[in-house]
């Protein structure tokens, strides 16, 4: 587990099971100033949430986990804060469960993508209100990777 000390910047819970994307997307986001966390598993990403849930502003999470499915690990989130900020970041082929996009999910991102998506996602995470939007589905497919 990477882990920063998560104050004045916006801190991100990066959860994936894919130690060299993990890597990679913790590389980006803090190469645009972001603080990260990351997780692994399932089981450790609901643990560092329910320890440190104050200070993470949103949560990137995979939806094809070992452990659990991310709409699963979701509904842990929301237990343990209702307000979490959670962006899908996903190779999944299928479509995301629209029951996420109800319960609060705020977007979803298609690997691989852009750096400009992924901190386009973030910036709308972070800056959406308080209570997210029970209809959103706003979700970004692009087709192109960051080296």
């Amino acid at each position: 587990m990477a882990s920063s000390n998560c104050s004045p910047k916006p801190c991100i819970l990066a959860i994936d099971d894919e130690e060299n994307f993990l890597s990679l997307l913790t590389e980006m986001l803090e190469c645009q100033g972001y603080r990260v966390i990351t997780a692994s598993s399932a089981d450790e990403a609901i643990q560092i949430y329910e320890e440190r849930w104050r200070e993470i502003d949103m949560v990137l999470l995979d939806f094809l986990l070992p452990q659990m499915t991310g709409d699963l690990v979701f509904d842990e989130l929301q237990r343990l804060n209702p307000d979490v900020r959670v962006v899908l970041v996903t190779g999944y082929e299928k479509s995301v469960p629209f029951e996420m996009f109800q319960k609060g999910l705020l977007g979803s991102l298609k690997k691989p993508f852009s750096l400009t998506d992924l901190v386009g996602k973030v910036e709308d995470a972070l800056n959406a209100p308080a209570v997210p939007a029970a209809t959103s589905t706003n979700v970004c497919q692009a087709n192109v990777i960051v080296d």
